[in-house]
């Protein structure tokens, strides 16, 4: 049976997976699962190093299974490539190879998302909610969405939040992704405010989508995954 295990971004636990719960197919096993420092996994240390967050992450990340990365999961997941045994395929949703770009968000947007978040965590992680749910169809009923599945407590404490940024700041798999040690699919909304134009132009489109997808086209995306699932799985036992 194809398997997918789900991994979500920055501020974001697995809860934002759960509107495609009613979607997958029946012969498809789906595991979405928390990064350290979410939900009740426990935190790196601060400033935590990716070997660290392989070490973490070894016995959630099966080699039987297809990734999905969404956003700075998409990141990580690649770059944990270097370490983890690698799956039957990374699927990166949202993201590409580094999260700043000349035609995306910027270094200096993030560099001041960043003293943004130093100042107040709470309000500026509030404001990342309502910034990704600008590309979808609705974006207010995209946010509430978020709201009512994240409520209104950061989703991990600052020092996890933090290192993330960094994360985010830093990370970047050109060189991992030329050529990938498995194969690689990348999926991004057409509107999605997050990924710049030339990524969107490398990726497979999600139409009427902005970065959550999975708010604003569940099924789509279930369908699509899936697919993709399917597929890398046969791919890998030829």
């Amino acid at each position: 049976m194809p398997r997918l295990v789900l991994l979500s971004g920055w501020g974001v636990d697995r809860r934002i997976w759960e509107p495609l719960e009613a979607h997958w197919p029946a012969d498809i096993d789906v595991l979405s699962v928390d990064w350290p420092g979410y939900g009740h996994q426990p935190a790196l240390p601060e400033n935590a190093s990716l070997d660290q967050l392989a070490d973490a992450m070894a016995d959630r990340l099966s080699e039987d299974a297809v990734w999905v990365g969404w956003s700075l999961g998409g990141l990580l997941a690649t770059a944990l490539l270097d370490t983890l045994p690698a799956p039957h395929g990374l699927v990166l949703l949202g993201a590409g190879e580094r999260f700043c770009a000349d035609d995306g968000v910027s270094h200096d947007e993030l560099a001041s998302f960043r003293r943004a978040f130093a100042r107040d965590p709470r309000a500026t992680w509030q404001h990342f909610l309502r910034w990704q749910a600008q590309g979808e169809p609705n974006p207010r009923h995209a946010h509430r969405q978020l709201r009512a599945l994240l409520g209104d407590q950061l989703s991990a404490d600052h020092a996890t939040l933090a290192t993330g940024l960094d994360w985010l700041a830093t990370l970047d798999n050109t060189q991992r992704l030329n050529p990938p040690v498995c194969p690689v699919i990348r999926l991004v909304g057409e509107h999605d405010p997050l990924v710049g134009q030339r990524a969107r132009g490398r990726a497979r489109r999600l139409a009427h989508a902005g970065h959550c997808p999975m708010l604003s086209q569940p099924a789509t995306l279930a369908t699509v995954l899936a697919e993709q699932a399917s597929a890398l799985a046969v791919k890998d036992t030829v």
